[in-house]
């Protein structure tokens, strides 16, 4: 799925968005997309130094999370 970011947003905030969450999730967006940084650092040399703002209207690969299944919980006291 693909998403637009909007103003002032970060690879974490799209994360955040969509998923619910960031953990292991900001990297896995990062591996779909292919020069994502390098454009943003290209577009904004200055931001080298801090998170990475999104230039508005970037079209941003969203990849489909495939849960894994879990074993039930064994409770030794109900």
């Amino acid at each position: 799925m693909k998403i637009i970011s909007q103003q002032n947003d970060t690879v974490d905030a799209l994360c955040w968005r969509h998923y619910g969450r960031t953990q292991g999730m900001t990297e896995r967006v990062l591996e779909a997309n292919p020069g994502l940084v390098e454009l943003v650092f290209k577009k904004f040399p200055e931001l080298s130094e801090y998170s990475v703002i999104l230039p508005h209207g970037t079209e941003v690969e969203m990849p489909e999370v495939i849960s894994a299944t879990t074993k039930p919980i064994l409770q030794l006291w109900d």
